[in-house]
């Protein structure tokens, strides 16, 4: 076994579905949450929803404007459609997986302000999760896509735009 294999992370199905069951899981744990969530003391309630909303629209922006950049070469699935070009403009030219931190800054704004422990862990688990999906499709990328490994060290973050 070369080193290169050992780093390699599982496909979980021909295109990934698997990594996809498992997002689609925990994105539905994180929105289930809320109705266990504890809610914030009185004092923290309003600073709460406020930075939750704030958050969720940040989350929206991201998902939207990344969506659009993708156009047709848009897929659920980590494994990139045969025959689109590589996207590294708009959004993309400032986070590799900009849905990513979409999906990440919606779990965390909407975990806060259902004032949920269960859905900030879960979204904690989230951002663990889709760093190593991140992984295997960046894996598929540069397979399919020879000025990926340039691209990857142009555009340092890997989900939040001048943050993560």
């Amino acid at each position: 076994m070369t080193a290169e294999s050992k780093r390699r992370l599982p496909e979980l199905g021909r295109h990934g579905e698997g990594w996809v069951a498992v997002q689609a899981a925990l994105i539905a744990a994180i929105l289930l949450s809320a109705l266990v969530g504890l809610g914030w003391p009185k004092q923290l309630e309003l600073a709460a929803t406020v930075a939750g909303a704030v958050l969720l629209a940040l989350g929206v922006l991201l998902l939207v404007a990344g969506a659009l950049r993708l156009g047709a070469s848009l897929t659920p699935l980590p494994k990139p459609r045969a025959g689109r070009e590589l996207t590294t403009t708009g959004v993309y030219g400032l986070a590799r997986h900009p849905m990513y931190g979409g999906g990440i800054l919606f779990a965390l704004g909407w975990s806060t302000v259902f004032g949920s422990v269960v859905g900030l862990l879960l979204t904690v688990v989230l951002v663990l999760f889709v760093e190593l999906k991140s992984r295997r499709e960046e894996q598929w990328l540069a397979e399919r896509h020879p000025g990926y490994a340039e691209y990857r060290r142009r555009t340092p973050h890997r989900f939040i735009p001048y943050v993560y």
